[in-house]
């Protein structure tokens, strides 16, 4: 573990010590040789990918505060699964997922536009547009038309097709496996403690950005995994770059974290200028304090974000102070469509402004964020199509680029099993 004797810690970070690696054991835990690419450029081994990952993981797919009413619905298209899921807030405010296919005929049950949509079930009912057919948004069959025409139907059998669906810190999760081999809480075990308490569900406003990429969803992922890119791709958009520090580094199961330090981040001075908008006010200005303690546990003022990855695709940027506003934070999250093609969501998280000023200081904020991404996706198909040529057999990863490691040894874990 880091060495934090005769530190100061803050408050609840000890229980947490146990979890941090150093460089030294980082090399030791992970190795330092190059690592294989197949998996990136083989599709068949994106066909166990279905599989073995996103067929067994937990898989992120909603917020709480996307659906805070009964009656709530988000669809989900899912072409990694061969399926649509519809999340929803019963009747009872619990949250279910399903799969969005009517037990008639295989038609959805909520028409969908795009990856994503969002609407209300009436009375708390849903009802199939082709023939009629109405579920309880708690999933039972609930009425068919004419249904004295079939002879025999055990309506107690075609209910909507459920799948397992758990919540945590207000991230809503399912997984695709009949019998799910383990709970969500097991499965992100102490990861999920170590990130667990940041008022996460008080970031309600939302900045969403998407865009299908001609890469393979490793690509991608791998792309916004590590900090060594930085002081190239960034150059424009991080004018004041002097250095950062990867430390505090965390291997838990399949997950993974690093926190990333550094004085040399300063945004240009117009984002300043805006982003002082939101400084000058206690509940907007920037809250080092609301981290969860086993992060950043020395409480360094240099301190820029935290970034946990959750196996296997959804990344989180915790950044509570340093030139972020307020407790804002931001998500990356990376879909296959198939082999060569990855559906890529970012979303920049804020508390709601409370006057104008506020609202503008955020969306100037969201946009450098915005051109930060840009400047990511630029150069993922590229990388897509060099290692397709065959140039190159294995990446060669300095430590920064440890959590590409890490996870490279987890996906090749899976797919053993």
């Amino acid at each position: 573990m880091n060495d934090l004797s005769g530190a100061t810690l803050r408050p609840g970070a000890e229980k947490f010590a146990h979890l941090g690696r150093s460089i030294d054991q980082i090399r030791a835990e992970l190795g330092v040789g190059p690592v294989a690419i197949d998996a990136i450029r083989d599709p068949e081994i994106y066909a166990q990918e279905r599989e073995k990952v996103f067929g067994r993981a937990w898989l992120k797919v909603a917020t709480d505060w996307e659906i805070p009413d009964r009656g709530d619905y988000k669809v989900k298209e899912m072409p990694v699964a061969d399926t649509s899921v519809l999340i929803v807030r019963g009747k009872d405010g619990k949250v279910r997922a399903f799969h969005n296919v009517c037990t008639h005929r295989g038609n959805k049950v909520v028409p969908t536009s795009g990856f994503e949509s969002f609407g209300k079930a009436r009375a708390n009912v849903l009802s199939c547009r082709f023939h009629g057919w109405v579920f309880n948004t708690d999933g039972p069959l609930r009425a068919v038309p004419l249904e004295s025409g079939f002879g025999e139907l055990d309506k107690a059998c075609l209910g909507l097709r459920e799948i397992a669906c758990d919540v945590w810190e207000g991230f809503i999760f399912i997984n695709f496996a009949d019998q799910p081999e383990q709970s969500l809480a097991d499965y992100l075990g102490d990861f999920g403690t170590l990130f667990g308490g940041f008022p996460y569900h008080e970031a309600t406003t939302a900045f969403r950005y998407s865009t299908v990429l001609e890469c393979n969803w490793k690509v991608a992922l791998y792309a916004f995994s590590e900090g060594y890119h930085v002081p190239t791709i960034h150059a424009g958009s991080l004018p004041g770059f002097t250095g950062i520090e990867h430390a505090d580094f965390k291997l838990v199961g399949p997950h993974a974290s690093s926190t990333i330090y550094g004085g040399g981040m300063d945004a240009a001075a117009s984002t300043a200028q805006f982003a002082g908008v939101l400084h000058a006010d206690r509940e907007h200005g920037p809250r080092p304090e609301l981290v969860p303690p086993g992060i950043n546990p020395t409480g360094r003022s240099d301190f820029q974000f935290e970034l946990p990855n959750i196996f296997p695709n959804f990344l989180i940027h915790l950044a509570a102070g340093c030139g972020y506003p307020g407790m804002a934070y931001f998500t990356h999250q990376f879909w296959p469509l198939d082999h060569g093609r990855t559906l890529w969501e970012g979303i920049n998280y804020f508390r709601p402004a409370r006057n104008a000023a506020e609202r503008i200081a955020q969306i100037h904020v969201n946009a450098l964020h915005r051109n930060a991404w840009l400047e990511d996706t630029g150069t993922m198909e590229d990388t897509f199509l060099g290692i397709r040529s065959g140039a190159i057999d294995t990446m060669h990863l300095m430590d920064q680029e440890f959590m590409i490691r890490h996870a490279a040894r987890t996906l090749d874990q899976y797919l053993a099993r």
